[in-house]
């Protein structure tokens, strides 16, 4: 495959088309699968990268690992390998690509552009992300490299997560740490052990996708610096701002989780992408999450020395660590008092608030999510939510049990009590997953049976039927049109050649006739001469193959009398043809 001019095809049946990306490690291109008659965006990596043969390896077996993923947030991987290409100098070289599935949205990287997005568009998105991980954590894989640049958001507000596998089989190989950084082109999102060179697990996915969370909520990242080296000190190293600080409309729950998530200590972290998440779901219906603030270090940079008041001291009491042992061995009495009063007092307040929310009481703005929400149409659970004065949160997914239009399920969960004004999260389904029909005409039967599956369909009946130039055992037409867009899971019919046409009988026409019959049914004509039937005609008197279904391509014989007799033979006797000659 030549790398300059002309059509490039790779592995013999995928062609490159137009670019539509670049990154630190590859370029991107929408491509064609000439064998299945799909789109597929094509990714081909540095040629450089595979000089190393470890690489070469750890990239055929995360591609193979990455491919068994199939979930509606993950980007599909359909093939990878290695092609040898000529370069522009005339010189061979090896050029890894990988084909995917063909997103048609926007990278995360190019919407956080526009800038700061809100907590409930970041929280939609960040949750995509967080199932994509769940899902490829309990498969037994790390992504290792989340970011923007590896996130997209399709035109229907769907998430999908690319390049699973990818940065291991890069950081597995003898690449330096240096090469690996240019390879992935930015240190911004790695973690602090990623950073010192430390083994990774599922949570250095958890601090990267804290790192994407931040960047969406505040327009940033936590750390920048002139080079990738002073980037990765300060993951190890330093305390990330207090996004609300850079963004005043968030809140201190959504600091929080940020926070959490961005934790040094790998154990200090969340431990689930489903914690994680379920955490974020929480502060978008306006519930406490289970993520608290960091302790004393940060009082000052939150709370500031304002005059402290009930609410901060309970605040100070929830978030920070106990303070150093008095140095003192006699306090003065009135201090002790006075710290058992208000002690009490905080106790009694705190008290009287969970009773609140437990009761639903002390108060004329406390709401109870109803249970019916699950169930019923969208339409249906925004007028009961917003009847409620609550605010439906719409968040999209697929469902094959669950009809378009109504909802799987709502968070916060039934009989939470919220006050007006709140959120209430409703996950409402877009219908059976979809799945593109693949060109089927023309492959052969194993093929497009491979297809099918591999689209999410299944094979439905199989039928035979005569075709003048379709080979024996090929597709000649399906049940469904390919590119058409049908639920997963559809019976797709097959109609495969035989091999065979069907022959009519051709005597009593004229040879041009029966020769243009015979040429409509990619048949052939031998035309023979016939003795002893008579005078001299251009009808056929004899056809050498009997009419009925015949091999493509055949060749009949068919005579007509040449006008000779055979001394003594009676010239007006019934016409005898003769053997078909040769």
């Amino acid at each position: 495959m030549a790398l300059t001019g002309g059509e490039r095809l790779l592995a013999g049946r995928y062609r490159v088309e137009q670019h539509i990306g670049r990154g630190g490690m590859a370029e991107v291109h929408v491509g064609t699968d000439t064998r299945l008659g799909r789109k597929v965006a094509i990714k081909l990596l540095k040629s450089s990268l595979a000089n190393d043969p470890t690489f070469r390896m750890r990239f055929r077996q995360e591609a193979q690992a990455a491919s068994r993923m199939t979930h509606p947030t993950i980007v599909r991987v359909f093939d990878a390998g290695e092609e040898t290409v000529i370069e522009s100098g005339g010189g061979e070289a090896q050029l890894p690509f990988i084909v995917m599935e063909f997103v048609d949205g926007k990278l995360l990287k190019d919407l956080i552009k526009d800038g700061p997005m809100t907590a409930q568009e970041a929280g939609h998105i960040i949750g995509g992300i967080l199932t994509a991980l769940e899902y490829s954590h309990r498969a037994g894989v790390v992504h290792r490299d989340i970011k923007p640049g590896n996130v997209m958001v399709t035109r229907s507000g769907q998430i999908k997560v690319m390049d699973f596998g990818i940065a291991r089989a890069i950081s597995d190989s003898s690449a330096t740490v240096a090469q690996t950084s240019v390879i992935l082109g930015t240190a911004q999102y790695f973690s602090p052990e990623q950073a010192k060179g430390e083994t990774v697990d599922f949570r250095s996915d958890l601090y990267s996708t804290g790192v994407v969370l931040f960047e969406m909520l505040t327009g940033r990242a936590p750390f920048r610096g002139d080079s990738p080296i002073a980037v990765a000190y300060q993951h190890v190293s330093e305390r990330p701002e207090v996004p609300s600080r850079i963004n005043p409309a968030l809140t201190e729950q959504m600091d929080a989780v940020v926070l959490r998530a961005l934790e040094k200590d790998k154990s200090r972290r969340y431990q689930s992408a489903e914690e994680f998440r379920e955490d974020v779901d929480a502060v978008l219906a306006g519930r406490t999450p289970t993520a608290r603030l960091p302790t004393a270090e940060i009082h000052q940079e939150l709370f500031g020395g304002a005059e402290e008041t009930v609410d901060s001291t309970v605040r100070r009491l929830a978030f920070d660590d106990p303070g150093p042992a008095s140095t003192s061995s006699k306090p003065p009495v009135a201090w002790i008092w006075a710290g058992v009063l208000v002690v009490a007092a905080i106790v009694v307040a705190v008290a009287l608030w969970v009773v609140s929310l437990a009761t639903g009481g002390f108060g004329a703005d406390n709401r109870t999510v109803p249970a019916d929400l699950a169930g019923s149409t969208q339409t249906s659970a925004e007028h009961t939510i917003r009847g409620l004065d609550l605010r439906p949160l719409l968040h999209q997914e697929p469902s094959s049990s669950v009809p378009k239009g109504v909802v799987i399920r709502a968070t916060p969960a039934a009989g939470t009590v919220l006050t007006k004004g709140q959120s209430v999260s409703l996950w409402v389904s877009t219908g059976t997953p979809q799945a593109t029909v693949p060109t089927l005409a023309g492959l052969t039967q194993d093929a497009a049976k491979q297809a099918v599956a591999q689209a999410g369909l299944k094979v439905g009946d199989v039928t035979s039927d005569e075709s003048k130039d379709v080979p024996d055992g090929t597709v000649i037409s399906a049940s469904e049109q390919a590119g058409a867009k049908v639920d997963e899971g559809t019976s797709v019919d097959l109609v495969v050649s035989n091999g065979k046409v069907q022959l009519p009988d051709l005597t009593g026409r004229t040879i041009t006739d029966a020769q243009a019959v015979l040429s409509g049914l990619g048949l052939s004509a031998d035309v023979q001469q016939a003795e002893n039937c008579g005078a001299a005609g251009d009808t056929v008197v004899y056809q050498g193959t009997q009419a009925g279904l015949v091999d493509q391509g055949s060749q009949v014989v068919l005579q007509q009398c040449s006008g000779n007799s055979t001394p003594g033979q009676d010239p007006s006797a019934t016409p005898t043809p003769t053997a078909p000659v040769g």
